[in-house]
């Protein structure tokens, strides 16, 4: 093949990444993930020198979670340190020199950036960690539980939640268990809920018992608020709810009320229809059954105000036609005019 000539053109700045990155770092990260790093420069070349979460999320059109996976990952190869604040949010990155003798050996290569599918264990690394007879133990269960044998991608997701999100044998045993039980057989399903546990920062079987408690108890609550028998919630449906409760932070009585409304202004239930309302009470900052009463009143209010602007301008302009002088007729004159023409 020809050789490609690159041509740098007219660039009127740059950002500099050490070679050592690119023979020893970046051909083995995922690729998401050394945008990340890149852009991580560009910021430390500029003169603000900072970022946040949130905005690295938006530039890349990622979740939060996964940029955060992304810094993880590049604090493992020790390209980076992060520090956190009281809230045990992200407060400061510091960047590494990237050297041969700081990079990890047998570091896991992360492929993408979903669960567990993020990284990839050597054969080496997965039959060390196939000596541990806790690992062992929990293979052997995870197979009874689903009926057959595991394959090389079940037990490097088990693999990661152990590794990674330093789950304890017994929690990996709760989660199967309970997946299971539920009808999930999926280990895809099973790495989503142990990625939920991880970000609740739940580290203890008897920490996802009080949190499988808390969601079957919050679902109940919906389907009985909006009458819903005879089947169970579709996964998006149970994610909408979780939304409510985690993200949104609002109480059962709100969400109740508004899968009330939901049904007074469409007739069935809605969850697209009831998480438009339960959005807009958390943009305007509801906590209470008050705060919604108040906006209610205000509604009321504004609607009232604009009713009645409304009636005035329409009566404007209907007496824009009786500002013209009204004239007055003598009918008994105007009849002998005209018998006076007739003749």
């Amino acid at each position: 093949m020809a050789d490609i000539t690159l041509d740098c053109g007219s660039l009127l700045s740059s950002t500099c990444v050490p070679n050592i990155f690119i023979d020893k770092y970046m051909t083995n990260a995922n690729g998401e993930f050394v945008k990340i790093y890149l852009y991580l420069l560009r910021c430390m070349d500029q003169s603000r020198q900072t970022c946040s979460i949130s905005e690295l999320a938006d530039v890349f059109e990622h979740t939060e979670k996964d940029i955060l996976r992304a810094l993880t990952y590049w604090e493992k190869m020790r390209l980076l340190h992060m520090e956190y604040d009281a809230d045990h949010e992200v407060s400061k990155i510091s960047l590494k020199l990237p050297t041969a003798d700081a990079l990890p050996p047998a570091a896991p290569a992360p492929k993408n950036t979903s669960g567990s599918s993020s990284f990839s264990y050597t054969l080496e690394q997965l039959e060390e960690f196939q000596k541990d007879e806790g690992i062992q133990e929990v293979l052997f269960i995870t197979e009874n539980y689903l009926g057959r044998t595991l394959n090389s991608t079940d037990i490097q997701t088990i693999l990661y939640w152990y590794d990674n999100l330093s789950f304890s044998t017994e929690l990996i045993e709760y989660l199967i268990e309970i997946c299971v039980s539920n009808g999930h057989t999926s280990l895809r399903y099973m790495d989503k809920v142990a990625l939920s546990w991880k970000d609740a920062h739940i580290t203890s079987v008897e920490e996802a018992k009080r949190e499988h408690r808390m969601h079957h108890q919050d679902v109940y609550a919906v389907m009985k608020a909006f009458g819903i028998t005879g089947r169970s919630l579709i996964s998006s449906e149970v994610q909408t709810i979780q939304k409510w409760t985690g993200s949104y932070a609002l109480s059962m009585d709100i969400i109740k009320e508004a899968c009330r409304r939901t049904i007074q202004a469409t007739g069935k239930p809605s969850f697209e229809y009831a998480d438009t309302i339960l959005g807009n009470w958390h943009k305007q900052d509801v906590h209470t059954l008050n705060d919604i009463l108040k906006l209610d009143a205000a509604h009321q209010k504004s609607r009232s105000a604009a009713k009645s602007s409304d009636l005035s301008k329409r009566s404007c302009n209907s007496n824009r036609f009786n500002n013209f002088p009204q004239r007055t007729y003598n009918y008994d004159q105007l009849e002998k005019q005209l018998l006076n023409t007739t003749h």
